[in-house]
């Protein structure tokens, strides 16, 4: 019974995997036209992706439940906790940003011969992921709130990228997400809300109490309301507003 809680932990490692096996068979097309214009197709494929991350973020909050229903908790699996949790929301959420990026330089003259160095910045994704687990690791306090915002939640907003762009049809959002600019903007934001001590409330429940659940419980309504009025597009919403009632709410 011990072992079950980990082997849901390594199934959020391997939907992780499978992200980016996703990410890498992509399929992405560029085309020419009469005028010279390159036109860039982000085909279903890479969509998968962010199902799989998805998955990996559900199997994610089941091993912990798990954990203490079957009183399984022990300090291997908080830490084959983050190992899977450095792949599934930081590796393959950076895979996402490196072909977004590409994506991006694709469009300019002679954007498909870009230099690697330039994309390597998506990866910094990755790299500030694995400290933030590292550092959640040692430190004792972060089980009602947490200090700079949980990884898990930084790999959802990036895994919404690819859904967004194939679903929206506002142009603005589209070129957004393929401006270079907006994308390492995005890159170095959470990477500092990564590692920053910013502090973030937990989603766990405090008590049976309302006033002591009021800004998880505020936060479930408006991510409701915006699912409902957005769709995909309100996961970033989402994101902020969860940092927005974090600061507001940060002394309850």
């Amino acid at each position: 019974m011990k072992q079950i809680p980990n082997l849901f932990t390594l199934l959020n490692l391997l939907f992780g995997c499978f992200a980016i096996v996703v990410i890498l068979q992509n399929g992405i097309a560029i085309q020419n036209t009469a005028e010279g214009t390159q036109l860039i197709d982000i085909p279903e494929k890479i969509w998968m992706a962010s199902f799989f991350i998805a998955l990996a973020a559900v199997v994610d909050f089941l091993d912990g439940f798990v954990a203490r229903l079957f009183n399984a908790q022990s300090e291997m699996g908080k830490q084959l906790d983050s190992l899977a949790d450095v792949v599934s929301f930081g590796v393959a959420p950076s895979m996402i940003l490196y072909q977004f990026l590409r994506m991006s330089f694709a469009k300019e003259e002679n954007g498909i011969e870009i230099s690697f160095v330039l994309l390597v910045p998506a990866f910094f994704v990755a790299a500030a992921a694995a400290y933030r687990l590292a550092k959640f690791n040692i430190d004792t306090s972060q089980q009602y709130s947490f200090k700079g915002i949980p990884t898990p939640a930084v790999g959802l907003l990036i895994a919404s990228f690819p859904i967004i762009y194939w679903q929206e049809e506002n142009l603005f959002i589209i070129n957004a997400l393929l401006n270079k600019w907006v994308l390492y903007g995005m890159v170095l934001l959470l990477c500092y809300l990564m590692v920053s001590n910013i502090p973030i409330m937990s989603l766990k429940l405090k008590s049976k109490l309302v006033k002591d659940n009021m800004p998880k419980l505020i936060l479930i309504a408006f991510s409701m309301t915006a699912l409902l009025i957005l769709h995909w597009l309100a996961v970033p919403v989402i994101f902020f507003a969860y940092i927005i009632l974090s600061l507001i709410f940060k002394n309850k």
